[in-house]
């Protein structure tokens, strides 16, 4: 395997499950109370009238939730102006995008009463509101997820964009080196292993047990082994470790695949309701 392309991992100490989960205890604890005080601000709204996106509350509620919908997407724009350092660390703009967006949607319902709204506009804007929130939730478990089981079981790290040259380089070792082999071998490649060095496999397993499968399909040549000579063995352990490390990579091609999809969840549809936001404020302000 090219050094260049996959290598051996260091292993990282590992670290408490709040430590991992919050990176900055003084950013959630800030959202924790930004979360009591809206709903006793809530709570108290309550007695004193109805809440309707109309009501003077009912649009400082809005008007709040806009302003941090707005706001959070300066993140979008941090890491596209990373070299900018007027702008400050973008892991300042990160924690403010995920507590700030989650804070926005709690106004937001607020706004509207914890009711679904009927009109078209404001009915989708309410679920993309919704949509993008949950997202951006669930790419932050996916961040902190996927590489602690990459880190769980896997000898090697890849580059997913080279996935696809380092599938079709294994293969054509594999080839090589089958080509001379005992007929035994090549069948036992044709019939088990060939179509697995054709091309990246993506296997939902992997999400839960890293290693699922790999130690149960390399099982197959220790069955291949007790009919060979021992002089034939040096090829079929050089098989294995290419048929194993063609298995580690299908494992990362599924788990970082997520987190490359995750994006097309989360973006554009962030950007619509951005979008419908804006038509929204235009349409309350004109009429």
């Amino acid at each position: 395997m090219k050094k260049t392309a996959i290598y051996q991992r260091k292993r990282v100490g590992g670290s408490q499950w709040f430590n991992k989960w919050i990176q900055s205890p003084l950013w959630f604890l800030g959202f924790g109370v930004a979360v009591i005080v809206c709903l006793a601000v809530f709570v108290l709204n309550i007695f004193f009238g109805e809440v309707r996106p109309g009501s003077i509350w009912g649009l400082t509620y809005g008007i709040v939730a806009a302003t941090l919908f707005v706001a959070v997407f300066l993140y979008a724009l941090k890491r596209r102006t990373m070299r900018l350092r007027l702008l400050g660390r973008a892991w300042y703009y990160l924690q403010f995008h995920v507590y700030g967006g989650a804070l926005a949607l709690l106004l937001m319902f607020m706004h509207i009463g914890f009711k679904v709204p009927h009109g078209i506009l404001t009915w989708w804007l309410w679920f993309l509101s919704i949509w993008t929130v949950v997202s951006g939730l669930l790419g932050i478990v996916l961040q902190k997820w996927i590489p602690t089981l990459l880190n769980s079981g896997l000898s090697v790290e890849v580059n997913y964009d080279r996935i696809p040259e380092l599938v079709e380089d294994l293969g054509e070792r594999a080839e090589q080196l089958i080509a001379g082999a005992d007929y035994t071998v090549r069948e036992f490649y044709q019939r088990n292993l060939a179509t697995a060095f054709a091309a990246p496999h993506a296997r939902a397993i992997y999400f839960l047990d890293v290693t699922a499968g790999i130690q149960s399909k390399t099982r197959h040549f220790e069955h291949l082994r007790e009919v060979l000579s021992p002089d034939v063995q040096p090829t079929v352990d050089e098989l294995q470790n290419m048929y194993q490390a063609k298995l580690e990579i299908d494992a990362h091609y599924s788990l970082q695949r997520a987190l490359r999809w995750w994006l097309y969840l989360h973006v554009p549809f962030s950007v619509v309701m951005l979008v419908l936001l804006c038509i929204h404020i235009f349409s309350v302000l004109y009429w």
